[in-house]
């Protein structure tokens, strides 16, 4: 209208950004409307920055302005549920009740309505796995120790009538996963292998998920720099990307057969902790010669692989904060896509952009697996100089999973939020979780 028109005017709102907001007052000065700026109508981090700006109050959102078009799978309103619902996201565990919160009162939103129940549940059990993996990794490490993953992990499995059963300490040895013992063995929170069981009565497809649960990492006897260090309790990332995918799936009752491996150890520094050139035994017999203590994720990962691989799903899914390679690559806010299978690669990069949670594939480059080789084992755990470091790992796991004949896809991820932006506080971040529960959710079709 015209005097919304001159209200908006008279208060400057005439070169907003997308998602600034300005309030209309009513006749009796209260809320009127709020009118935002959007140059995009399915960028949900537009509606996190809008909630951060509006008075406490239920709002409903009007798209009369233009809606513009949207898929599907991410409509409009599917941008702006999830935007509001990410943007009311915050980890305040270890704050005081007089530093937590903000402004008092509640922001809500009303669902819009063409939505069905449907998809709201799945839009609900995604923002629920992101918070949990969020969680996850933000806690410091001394409260999410491999005995805390496996709390977590038996949480989750409770919470979905799941079953979990974990092998620990020197039963790793006994049931044949050396690598992941050797890992971890010199911290006093004892290495372990969670596994995670869940399955729909209708199930279609079996699924594998497995992540890296590096609950903290020091770099082992080749010691990372304190500046490297600081942020290591983030290198569980992995774990907590497929657990959180894990309660999604789970959540929305998506018909798939579906377990979870997470190879959970602390890194540490001690008088029996493995050194550079030793050569490691691993579940599926191949020999490694440990290239660096700080390339561990790959060790305790490809044991988890070598198990996975045995059940024969339709496809393994692992994750991990692997390599610095690929943020040197990507950055850190875009994971690394290594797929087996083209086709898969294809739609899950195609899906990644429509919902806006972005990945980039990147190539299982065979000619290089000579930068791997070892001259007194099976193979290497990594390569020398700087080279090409993300593919050099991916192809490593692959050698775990060289005879599995379903999709096998590897992602390598940042796991963290370096900075605070609207809807993706500074800290942990599922990376990559709404883009691969859309993918797996047509897959098992």
């Amino acid at each position: 209208s015209a005097s919304d028109k001159a209200w908006v005017e008279a208060n400057s709102f005439t070169e907003p950004s997308s998602g600034d907001a300005i309030v209309i007052p009513s006749a009796a000065g209260g809320i009127g409307k709020v009118v935002m700026a959007l140059d995009d109508t399915r960028d949900l981090w537009a509606f996190s920055k809008l909630r951060q700006q509006v008075p406490a109050g239920t709002y409903r959102i009007d798209f009369s302005g233009g809606a513009g078009s949207g898929s599907s799978s991410f409509s409009p309103s599917t941008a702006a549920s999830l935007g509001w619902m990410l943007g009311a996201y915050s980890f305040e565990r270890y704050k005081s009740k007089a530093a937590a919160g903000g402004s008092a009162g509640a922001r809500l939103l009303v669902w819009p309505a063409d939505l069905v129940a449907e998809e709201k549940s799945k839009l609900v059990a995604m923002v629920e796995g992101i918070s949990l993996a969020r969680d996850m990794v933000s806690t410091p490490a001394e409260e999410m120790a491999p005995q805390h993953i496996e709390m977590e992990a038996r949480s989750l499995a409770g919470r979905h009538s799941a079953s979990v059963t974990c092998i620990v300490g020197d039963d790793l040895l006994k049931e044949n996963y050396p690598a992941i013992h050797t890992v971890g063995r010199a911290c006093p929170n004892e290495p372990r292998l969670i596994d995670i069981r869940w399955k729909h009565p209708s199930a279609k497809k079996k699924v594998t998920l497995v992540g890296k649960g590096v609950s903290f990492d020091t770099g082992g006897l080749d010691l990372k720099p304190a500046a490297a260090m600081k942020l290591m309790k983030k290198d569980m990332g992995g774990a907590a990307l497929v657990m959180g995918l894990a309660h999604a799936i789970m959540a929305t009752n998506m018909e798939v057969e579906l377990r979870v491996l997470v190879p959970a150890v602390e890194n540490s520094v001690a008088g029996n902790a493995f050194r550079p050139l030793d050569v490691l035994q691993t579940r599926a017999g191949i020999t490694v010669e440990n290239g660096n203590t700080d390339a561990e994720g790959r060790l305790i990962l490809c044991d988890a692989l070598a198990e996975a691989a045995s059940e024969r799903p339709d496809l393994i899914l692992d994750a991990a904060t692997l390599t610095g390679a690929a943020r040197v690559a990507l950055g850190t806010e875009m994971p690394a896509l290594f797929c087996t299978s083209d086709e898969a690669s294809d739609e899950i990069i195609k899906i990644s952009k429509d919902v806006k949670d972005y990945m980039w594939p990147m190539p299982l480059h065979a000619p290089y697996k000579s930068m791997i080789a070892s001259k007194v084992a099976d193979i290497g755990s990594c390569s020398e100089g700087g080279y090409a470091g993300a593919i050099t790992a991916a192809l490593f796991l692959q050698e775990f999973v060289s005879e599995f004949e379903g999709v096998w896809a590897h992602v390598d991820t940042m796991g963290y939020n370096l900075s605070s932006k609207p809807g993706r506080p500074e800290g942990g971040e599922a990376l990559a979780l709404r883009a691969l529960y859309q993918w797996l959710d047509r897959f098992i079709v």
